[in-house]
């Protein structure tokens, strides 16, 4: 008797240990995405918004959150009562517990209660579809294109007459004055999928149709995002920079943005390679014979803290090295070697650094 009943009781801790083992696996892994890190910048997480549309899914997701954490606090307790309350004893061993056959009660219970909670969750996740998707564009809102192509992104600017690359610049649109940016998104080649976390859910880009999103960010700084849909070998490295300045610097960014360019007769040689080269084929700058469309516009490059979109630091080190071997920095670009001799990457590097 004592024999059998160390081997239940130590059954039953090894049931309990198991148990406990599972609840702080869930624990951890519960802390891990909710966890607020000390740089929001370098984590984006959409349980740290800063838009107006971010907030509404970050509530809504507290909410599914909330009640799927509740089924499971629900279940994971019966579970470990039955566990432990209906093992297996020597008193009772080989024969069948008590079976339960038409209870009306218990099985609209299991009916009843799972419709109403979809039907709750179902309720609450089309109205925040419909508040986010069918917002009316005020007058005062700013309009973005924004395009995707295979890795980089394009933003034009049609009512100000502004076309940029890979790094985004909106103002802020806090309560006192709302300015709303609207984005409408577009594809040039494959699908992709715009996610800035902290602004906004994602929203594809396809093909021949056009999708829209909008931002409204209610305090300035950087704001992290990516491709989120597989598009190509470099989909990872199609990285999102938005930077949400005041109304004031935004507005001078514009400014400096419709300038032409501003470029250094002494790196005359420079501007020769690239205007001699297959560079003015994809790229335009301002003020050349450069219309190219393939690749970003590089009318005021040294303006961008990021080069191959956010793939390595504007620097002329790496841009050096972008235009030599873009496979060192981002392999499958799609942006081709230009095979220069030293003295013209020299003279293009020198001359690109002009272009602010």
């Amino acid at each position: 008797m004592a024999k059998n009943g160390q081997i239940e009781g130590g059954a039953v801790l090894g049931r309990v240990l198991s148990v406990l083992v599972i609840l702080a696996g869930i624990l951890f892994a519960a802390q891990l995405c909710l966890a607020s890190p000390a740089d929001h910048s370098q984590v984006p997480s959409i349980f740290d918004p800063h838009s107006g549309n971010a907030d509404l899914l970050y509530r809504l997701s507290g909410f599914v959150l909330s009640i799927t954490g509740l089924i499971f606090v629900v279940v994971f307790t019966l579970l470990v009562y039955v566990v432990i309350r209906f093992r297996e004893r020597p008193t009772n061993a080989g024969r069948e517990p008590a079976q339960v056959y038409g209870s009306n009660q218990i099985e609209l219970a299991w009916t009843v209660i799972p419709i109403l909670i979809v039907v709750v969750l179902f309720l609450a996740t089309a109205r925040v579809i419909h508040a986010i998707q069918d917002a009316p564009e005020p007058a005062e809102a700013l309009e973005v294109t924004a395009i995707g192509h295979q890795f980089w992104w394009e933003y034009r600017f049609p009512a100000l007459g502004v076309v940029t690359a890979n790094e985004l610049h909106i103002p802020v649109s806090d309560r006192a004055h709302p300015r709303p940016t609207f984005l409408k998104l577009l594809s040039a080649d494959t699908d992709h999928s715009f996610w800035v976390p902290q602004l906004g859910g994602k929203t594809d880009l396809i093909p021949n149709h056009i999708n829209r999103i909008w931002f409204s960010p209610q305090e300035t700084g950087l704001f992290l995002g990516q491709c989120a849909q597989y598009c190509g070998t470099q989909h990872a490295k199609m990285l999102l920079r938005v930077s949400v300045e005041s109304e004031e610097d935004f507005d001078a960014w514009i400014q400096a943005q419709k300038e032409p360019a501003i470029q250094d007769e002494k790196e005359s040689a420079g501007r020769r390679v690239f205007e001699t080269t297959a560079c003015l084929n994809c790229h335009a700058v301002g003020g050349t014979n450069g219309t190219g469309r393939f690749g970003p516009d590089l009318t005021h490059l040294m303006s961008r803290q990021t080069i191959a979109a956010g793939a390595a630091e504007n620097t002329p080190a790496n841009l050096r090295l972008w235009i030599q071997n873009p496979d060192a920095i981002k392999f499958g670009s799609l942006m081709p070697a230009m095979k220069l001799s030293d003295a013209d990457l020299d003279a293009l590097v020198r001359y690109l650094e002009t272009l602010k």
